[in-house]
């Protein structure tokens, strides 16, 4: 089973990129299931509904948040319909959505998807590493497959999760810092590691976000309004391979993406990618089969993207039909 986690998706830059590319990436690399770390997806801080749905229609199947997952309050009404967004385990009782989310590929593999957030130079939270225990006894006993987001600022927290959940879970992949590490390996009982997967976004930024108004607030310490930045927009991400029957992983390996901007060719120089065409690397190319293979993907996600918003209206017709004779009015445009 080959698993793709996306890095934290950081504004429109990163949204395009995986609105452009990721159908391709899918099909190209054989990929069963796909997550995305998505909290930094509006202007840099939440998500919304409509940019969930937008991401889920690229052909992300799970995604995942941290501590800037309320930023945007339209999306707490959205959590309870919509289970493959999740927010940290870790938050306290009572907050909207759940922390784990369980489902099957499109081959019927069971797997689940867990998302925790550290505490170190973090706000405070329930321990993560006892809610990762607790989480884990309430997903079924027949699914292997198992993928821990570990949201976290301190690289020593997100190691120890990683030996702590070493051999009960198939990948535990930090995130967060927005900045890749290359420590991904496979540890000891078959959990795949890395420190952090990095960010899906602009790359000529600190941390995503423009560097003028990142360096005038370090410089001095004003308040500043931090704006998304524009350049070198990249994706970053992991691709693990696990054995579906055991859920231990077999292998990790890191993996970049890269819009290339346009460049007029000159008289003397090769001919240059086109605009916006992502850098595939070495990504194997079917001249017979891709086509079809990502036309048929595509139909999918079209077609998932229409019964979401067939369930949006019929939810808007409920919500209208419970509110009853208190006013009249037209009916509410679709969440």
């Amino acid at each position: 089973m080959k698993i793709l986690f996306i890095g934290d998706i950081v504004g429109s830059p990163g949204r395009k990129i995986v609105h452009d590319r990721l159908a391709d990436i899918l099909v190209q690399r054989k990929i069963d299931l796909c997550i995305a770390n998505g909290e930094n997806s509006a202007s840099g801080f939440g998500i919304t509904p409509r940019l969930a749905e937008e991401l889920f229609s690229s052909g992300v199947e799970v995604i995942t948040g941290g501590n800037h997952v309320w930023d945007r309050r339209e999306i707490l009404d959205f959590f309870p319909h919509e289970p493959r967004l999740l927010r940290p385990a870790n938050f306290p009782e009572g907050s909207p959505g759940k922390g784990y989310y369980v489902g099957r590929t499109k081959a019927g593999v069971g797997y689940a998807v867990m998302n925790l957030q550290g505490r170190t130079f973090m706000i405070a939270l329930d321990d993560p590493f006892r809610t990762a225990e607790r989480e884990l006894a309430k997903i079924p006993s027949d699914v292997k497959v198992i993928v821990v987001d570990m949201h976290a600022e301190a690289t020593s927290e997100k190691q120890a999760m990683g030996w702590y959940l070493a051999g009960k879970v198939s990948a535990v992949l930090g995130t967060h810092t927005h900045v890749a590490t290359a420590d991904q390996r496979v540890l000891p009982g078959g959990t795949a590691y890395i420190t952090d997967v990095g960010m899906t976004g602009p790359h000529d930024s600190v941390i995503g976000m423009d560097k003028q108004g990142v360096l005038q607030r370090f410089l001095d310490q004003m308040p500043a309004k931090f704006a998304v930045a524009e350049g070198d927009i990249q994706m970053n991400a992991v691709q693990i391979e696990v054995d579906e029957t055991t859920g231990r992983a077999i292998s990790i390996e890191r993996a970049a993406f890269r819009i290339v901007p346009h460049r007029r060719p000159s008289a003397r120089s090769a001919p240059h990618r086109s605009h916006h065409r992502a850098d595939l690397q070495s990504l194997p190319r079917d001249p017979l089969s891709q086509p079809l293979d990502l036309a048929v993907r595509r139909i999918n996600i079209r077609v998932r993207q229409a019964e979401k918003q067939i369930d949006a209206v019929k939810l808007a017709v409920s919500r209208r039909m419970r509110a009853g004779s208190r006013s009249p009015g037209t009916l509410p445009a679709p969440p």
